[in-house]
């Protein structure tokens, strides 16, 4: 039921916002804005869901997840709802960009995948994680296709509005997640419990940690960008539109292969290789994808592969930051983790609406993004995959 409970959540919470993308040509053609406009919101919903991830994630080890995704749910309704009268950019900037950042720090999926860690036993934990990050990659699959319907029959207005009256399902289904609020201090399973603050300071103190957080804002690069940009950039290429819808939706379904698969592998093979591979693999896939012509068949193509490498790395760095710090601060240190992800989603989309408008083209940003993942890749095959000290068995 926990797992069940949380996979919906995941797919409400993820849907919506990685179809954002298909708005961004009907809302900028009917009010009169250039792509930076829509991308600079998404920017600033980025970085914002990534710099209050850290504190949202404090809140929900200190009070309990229920009020997370409570808060976290009425605000992301909120932001969508008003979005859907934005008239100027500076209200957009507002509503798609603050009111739903701050909404997806308290009820996206990694809070899901934080309350996982927490409830299940370990050695459900990596499993979990890829079954969390597949039902979001679901939740793409499922509202790529429902948003181009909606928005052709309804306009994008409507189409926001019911985006969030289904977010308030959020709100009941949240209830199979209820954790209370942990002391500080005390012991658990023999092991002292830290401070939030000793926890944090240990936590930026340990290298292989920080590389995590390193190679983690390549992920939040592609996938922003992906999300934003690839269905008007196939767009200038000659497609259609429903071709964007159907990439998209591609890449949410053949990224519940790659989550589930990452998930499963992570629990036999060294994490850190797994992460550098599918970096690499993303790499190359970027450069294939720009030099081979583009064409219906080949964005699929695309869409099939790049989903496969999607959210697989997210079941895997959850997975070392459990493993190297507990379970005690799961939420406070993923979030700090997410943060990193979601500096480098503000990057890609800032940079995608900037450097078309400066040069009509995308190709600089591609390219960027294939150069990231060599750089991620190298990133994580350092990585030490063993608890922190204080964690490690005392030895006989």
């Amino acid at each position: 039921m926990i797992v069940i409970c949380g996979g919906l959540i995941a797919i409400l919470t993820f849907g919506p916002r990685a179809s954002f993308g298909f708005f961004l040509q009907p809302m900028s053609q009917d009010l009169g804005w250039g792509r930076d406009v829509f991308g600079l919101a998404i920017a600033i919903q980025n970085l914002l869901w990534g710099a209050s991830q850290p504190v949202a994630g404090a809140l929900a080890d200190r009070f309990g997840i229920v009020r997370s995704f409570w808060v976290g749910a009425i605000l992301y309704a909120a932001g969508l709802v008003l979005m859907a009268w934005s008239t100027t950019p500076g209200m957009l900037h507002l509503s798609a960009g603050v009111v739903l950042g701050f909404g997806l720090s308290g009820a996206s999926f990694n809070i899901v995948l934080s309350s996982f860690g927490k409830i299940l036993p370990e050695e459900w934990r990596s499993f979990s994680f890829g079954v969390g990050t597949a039902a979001g990659s679901f939740g793409q699959f499922l509202f790529s296709p429902l948003s181009i319907v909606l928005i052709n029959a309804y306009g994008w207005q409507t189409t926001l509005i019911v985006f969030a009256a289904l977010l308030l399902l959020v709100l009941p289904l949240s209830l199979a997640l209820a954790t209370g609020g942990q002391p500080a201090t005390g012991r658990l399973g023999g092991v002292p419990h830290q401070s939030f603050r000793a926890a944090l300071a240990e936590a930026l103190g340990h290298r292989s940690y920080v590389l995590l957080v390193l190679g983690f804002f390549t992920c939040g690069f592609h996938v922003a960008f992906i999300t934003t940009h690839l269905p008007p950039y196939l767009v200038d290429k000659g497609l259609a539109a429903s071709w964007g819808g159907w990439v998209l939706a591609l890449i949410g379904l053949f990224n519940i292969v790659g989550s589930l698969s990452s998930g499963w592998i992570g629990t036999r093979y060294p994490k850190r290789y797994l992460l550098a591979a599918i970096y690499f693999s993303r790499a190359l896939a970027f450069a294939v994808f720009l030099l081979a012509p583009l064409t219906p068949a080949s964005a699929l193509v695309f869409g099939a592969v790049i989903g496969l490498l999607w959210l697989s790395t997210v079941p895997p760095t959850f997975a070392l930051v459990a493993l190297m710090f507990g379970t005690r601060y799961m939420a406070t240190l993923a979030g700090v983790v997410f943060f990193s992800h979601q500096v480098g989603a503000f990057v890609g989309v800032w940079l995608g609406g900037v450097l078309y408008e400066s040069y009509g083209s995308y190709d600089v940003v591609w390219w960027l993004g294939a150069a990231l993942g060599i750089f991620a890749g190298l990133v994580h095959l350092p990585i030490r995959e063993q608890p922190v000290v204080r964690l490690a068995p005392a030895p006989a």
